[in-house]
Formats: C-alpha cells, structure tokens, sequence
C-alpha cells in the first residue's frame, strides 16, 4: 500500500516539475522588469530544487520499500569494482578526492546481481564521498581526501573495502547508521545505507562499518564465492 501511494505522489510530482519549468520559459520570454523577473525566478528555481528534492526522496523510498527480485550470475568481483570506480572517477575529480582501487590478479568469481551490487556499492561510495565533504568534516580535521576500493579473498569468501579519510563515526552514531530514516546529513533520507545492507543480505552477505573519530570510516560486504582466489592486491587507478 505504501509503495502505491509512493507511486501515487511521484506521478503529480513529475507534472508539477514540468510545469514549473515551462513557467520558467515564459518568464524568461516576457516583457517584465528585470528586477520582477529575476524575483520570479528565484522562486521558480526554489520550487524545482524541492521538487528534485522530493521525487529523490520517493525514489529512495521505493526501491527500500519494493521487493528484492535477485538475479544472481557467476560474475568477476573485480571487473564489477573496477567499472564503477571508472564510472565514479569524475565525480572523485570534481571533488578533489583521490581515488584508488586495489585489485586481484586474477579474476574472483562470486554469483551476484550484477546491477543491484552495483547499486549498493555505489550507495557506499556517495556515502563515503559525503562524508569527506567539507560541511561533514570537523574544521581541525586535514587528512587529505581519500576513498579507497579494495578486494580481497580468502577460503571462506570475498571482500570489498569502501574506505574513506573523513571525520570517522563514534559508537553511538555507529549504531544508527543503518536504520531506516536516520540521517546525519541534511537533505538526507537516511535510505541510502539501509538500501546497500538489504542488497548485500540478500545475497546471501554480510556489510559491515568500522570506524574511529578521526581516523574514517570502513564499509566492509563480505561474499561468499565459489572459487578460492587468494592472489595479492595490486593498485590498478587512482586519480587527484
């Protein structure tokens, strides 16, 4: 029910922002004091900002809310991490964040939905680039800017690290991070976390956060896989 009401709201929503933009066209067209137009279009822009703002909140929304439908293949883990990390690399740039991935020598095979990983693994990046924004940090905090992909195997199954040099978390703020709705950053829906862990679950694995204040935090998926693969990493990008 809550997910057709999601659906619900979204469709209007959609329409209110369209419209808002062909307000902003006219405006712009019409014969108006500049100062009255210029006025008129700081509400217009404020109104679609919260439209964004809204139709990101009910997407969020529903893919938590929504069943996870799971289509898992034999997939290299390291070709799924270094795809997004290329894909992700603008973003690191335009954010004065380095970024660098560590890889197998050889491919680690794990069976996965290769889009829905994809999904919470980039959740785990965002979150981790948030983190390390500058309203996030503490002002004494100088740590250069660094998120970090690591993969790793042994017997049991594999890993992949999201490591990042923000400010860190302490115990209390470390047991709320994936509850639904519990956000520390404003504009937040505190969906993003609790999306990745339910992904990861149901895989059938685990995702795990450690973190210090002031020493940044490690998101950690663990994976069963189907072949040992024990190869050392090795740096394979990096950019800043």
């Amino acid at each position: 029910m809550t997910s057709g009401l999601a659906h619900e709201i979204k469709n209007p929503l959609s329409t209110i922002g369209l419209n808002a933009q062909l307000l902003r066209e006219g405006i712009v067209d019409a014969p108006l004091p500049d100062d009255q137009r210029e006025r008129l279009l700081r509400r217009l822009d404020s109104l679609a900002r919260e439209v964004e703002r809204l139709g990101g909140i009910l997407t969020d929304f529903l893919q938590f809310a929504g069943r996870v439908k799971l289509d898992p293949q034999p997939k290299d883990l390291c070709r799924i991490v270094d795809e997004l990390s290329d894909f992700f690399h603008p973003q690191c740039d335009q954010a004065r964040v380095r970024l660098r991935t560590l890889l197998l020598d050889s491919p680690l095979t794990v069976r996965v939905d290769e889009g829905l990983f994809k999904q919470a693994l980039l959740n785990l990046m965002i979150n981790a680039m948030q983190a390390m924004s500058p309203a996030a940090n503490d002002p004494n905090h100088i740590r250069p800017s660094e998120l970090i992909l690591r993969v790793e195997s042994d017997d049991q199954e594999a890993r992949v690290h999201v490591i990042d040099t923000g400010p860190g978390m302490d115990e209390q703020r470390l047991s709320q991070i994936f509850r639904p709705y519990v956000s520390h950053r404003s504009g937040g829906t505190g969906l993003g976390l609790p999306t990745a862990r339910r992904i990861i679950e149901e895989h059938g694995g685990r995702l795990v956060a450690h973190s210090e204040p002031g020493r940044g935090s490690n998101f950690v998926i663990h994976l069963p896989h189907h072949s040992a693969n024990d190869a050392p990493a090795c740096e394979i990008s990096q950019s800043g």
